[in-house]
């Protein structure tokens, strides 16, 4: 049997908030990641569009993206 192993999941505007960093900035980020980076969709009756959301590993995916642009801003 498969146990999913995700248990809880932050929004773009958290992690935003969290690293310090603009959120659109941020989201343009993620947009390239894919689940398996940790990034998901959650839906809801507020958020039919989905609001993008970060696994914990997600968070660590984008806090690498973060670096990597930066050094290429350089």
């Amino acid at each position: 049997m498969h146990i999913n192993k995700i248990h809880a999941v932050q929004t773009i505007t958290l992690v935003a908030r969290e690293l310090g960093e603009d959120e659109d900035w941020l989201a343009g980020i993620a947009a390239g990641m894919e689940p398996d980076d940790g990034l998901i969709w959650v839906y809801s009756a507020e958020h039919e569009e989905g609001v993008m959301a970060l696994t914990e590993f997600g968070v660590e995916s984008l806090r690498n993206l973060i670096a990597i642009y930066r050094d290429e801003m350089k």
